[in-house]
């Protein structure tokens, strides 16, 4: 069974009061084409952001198929993303428009994280857009949906309404693996038609896998592995999962979502909703380099004067989000407050934390006030419950990252 901390600390960093859950009724969520798969294999399953997913599998503890991903490869089904197209002459201008990366200056089949944001310099979402052979291949996160597609369509109006050559297609007919770990190359390759070894980070390819036309593969993740999301259409996504998990490469098992928290906060990976949201701007989220170089020039993203105008002015800018470890006591937890160590004043507050599989101890991410000297190594106190917990502002990743790049010359 699952070591209870590890199951209620993915609770509770469940994004709540926000748009993965502010939104959804429990008549309105959904299920992946692979519900009845997760069910038969062992999955718990819980509500998420709109849908009903696995939060682990009965053959493994949250913990050890954390442990199992970092080792080896764990296949994740996140087939709740939002997956879309961009396609027409038009299509780097429409994108563009909305986020604040540099989508012009992407080479053929590379791709990019960068951020939707909002007219008052609020981040809306984070998303990956990807330069294909002849479209931009984008997705999102599922819990904003509600106001993704929105967005996609009055962008996709306004810009036809100008005469511009656009359109935007949602992929609902296709599902979404991530499989992540070490050895995530080795289960995959003989399964696809293109090399992989010669398929860096962030960079994309038109493939077949296991025999199924159609498919795309990223070399990408939210675990700070090595790994790929790979795209396929839904009614054969299911003969794919079976060729995977049957590998003769390495022991490759189901992870669900307890165990992606746990890889995304040692990773020092946001999750939209508690990490950030539209009160929060790039520059605080310490996610500016997320704004490309050229649009930083030409100062035409949402949000724009705002956040440049942070960059800028650092005193401008009130909060920072800042890495914490503790290494006795409860894990943090979001909404718990940061104490001063010294004045005890409450100075900032925690968004995610767990118990870290890899390291032994508890690691969180949260805000700090600027005026608090949020410098690495600061002693502060977290308030867990009714317990001041001892801890220190810590640089992110708590683990470096092992994410596969060409080789330098």
């Amino acid at each position: 069974m699952i070591p209870s901390k590890f199951a209620r600390h993915f609770a509770s960093n469940i994004p709540k009061g926000n748009c993965l859950s502010k939104c959804y009724s429990d008549s309105a969520v959904k299920k992946t084409v692979l519900y009845d798969y997760h069910v038969a294999k062992g999955g718990k399953m819980v509500p998420f952001a709109g849908y009903l997913m696995p939060v682990q599998y009965n053959s493994l503890s949250i913990k050890d198929s954390h442990l199992h991903t970092r080792s080896s490869c764990s296949v994740f089904d996140v087939s709740h993303m939002l997956q879309s197209e961009v396609r027409g002459k038009d299509r780097v201008s429409f994108i563009e428009s909305i986020v604040t990366g540099d989508i012009g200056n992407l080479k053929s089949n590379q791709g990019t994280l960068t951020l939707f944001t909002t007219s008052s310099g609020g981040i809306s979402d984070d998303l990956i857009v990807n330069n294909t052979e002849d479209h931009l291949y984008v997705v999102s996160n599922a819990g904003c949906r509600h106001k993704d597609i929105p967005l996609f369509l009055n962008t996709e109006k306004t810009l036809k309404s100008d005469n511009k050559l656009v359109d935007y297609i949602q992929r609902e007919d296709l599902a979404l693996l991530a499989v992540q770990g070490p050895k995530s190359q080795e289960v995959l390759q003989p399964l696809v038609n293109v090399d992989l070894s010669k398929l860096y980070f962030m960079n994309n390819a038109a493939a077949s896998i296991a025999g199924v036309p159609h498919c795309r593969v990223t070399r990408c993740g939210y675990t700070g592995e090595d790994g790929f999301e790979i795209s396929i259409p839904g009614d054969r996504v299911a003969g794919v999962l079976d060729e995977l998990l049957g590998s003769q490469e390495a022991k490759v098992e189901l992870a669900g979502l307890g165990a992606r928290d746990s890889l995304r906060l040692e990773a020092g990976l946001c999750l939209y909703g508690n990490d950030m949201d539209e009160s929060t701007t790039p520059v605080e989220a310490a996610l500016a380099w997320l704004i490309g170089k050229t649009r930083k020039e030409r100062r035409d993203f949402p949000g724009a004067e705002i956040i440049l105008n942070q960059l800028k002015d650092k005193t401008s800018v009130k909060r920072k989000r800042v890495g914490f470890v503790t290494k006795s006591g409860p894990p943090p937890r979001s909404h718990m407050k940061v104490l001063d160590a010294e004045t005890n004043k409450e100075i900032g507050e925690i968004t995610s934390g767990c118990p870290s599989p890899s390291l032994g101890l508890n690691v969180a991410m949260g805000y700090v006030e600027t005026d608090a000297d949020p410098r690495i190594g600061k002693p502060v106190k977290i308030q867990v419950r009714n317990v001041q917990v001892e801890g220190v502002i810590t640089k992110m990743p708590f683990l470096k990252g092992k994410y596969y790049s060409p080789p330098k010359p």
